[in-house]
């Protein structure tokens, strides 16, 4: 046997609200933190990517090699103002031409297989002594020479949700720019022939 509920309380809607944010409020949480780690993501990669534009330009003039140092380190405070967690890796690789970025050194594929082996000539264009995928030189190059500067940053999220829909508790970021250096001497070149092992 059923008993009705008296209209008054039937028609009672205090605490309706209540409960209805009870069930949408982890909801919306979640989503929030979401936006908020994004939104600080995005920062995070404009600022570095801001100073490492800034740096660049200070390592594109002769003597910068004796301060490569001081150079990161600005990159360094200027981010850490913001991620101060924060651990920066820097690379430098130079190349000839701005064309020759990420390109694999020039070999005769004498066998056809699509491999540098089997003593197949191979133009060894950063001088290194081995074939590479890279042709770049590691390092800042000489003059008229263009620099692949890259930094990779690496910190813990600032929002503890991202571990409950499945992603890292790090964070990593990289960006890259591309200067030529300035024309303070003749472009030198460490290209020579060789044979691939």
């Amino acid at each position: 046997m059923t008993r009705k509920l008296p209209r008054s309380i039937r028609s009672d809607r205090e605490g309706a609200t209540a409960v209805e944010f009870a069930l949408v409020s982890p909801i919306l949480i979640l989503v929030l933190m979401g936006l908020f780690d994004m939104g600080f993501t995005v920062y995070a990669n404009t600022m570095l990517q801001g100073a490492l534009q800034r740096a660049a330009r200070s390592s594109t003039v002769e003597g910068a090699g004796d301060n490569l140092s001081t150079i990161d380190d600005a990159v360094r405070i200027e981010v850490h103002r913001v991620v101060p967690d924060a651990a920066i890796a820097f690379t430098r690789k130079s190349y000839a031409n701005f064309t020759d970025i990420g390109v694999a050194e020039d070999f005769t594929d004498a066998n056809g297989n699509g491999a540098c082996d089997a003593g197949e000539p191979y133009e060894d264009a950063n001088g290194n002594g081995t074939w590479d995928r890279d042709r770049g030189s590691v390092g800042l190059g000489g003059a008229r020479d263009a620099v692949l500067y890259t930094a990779t940053m690496t910190y813990r999220r600032k929002f503890p949700m991202a571990s409950l829909i499945g992603m890292r508790d790090t964070v990593t970021n990289s960006a890259s720019t591309v200067l030529r250096n300035q024309p303070y001497d003749a472009q030198k070149s460490k290209a020579r022939l060789g044979n691939c092992a």
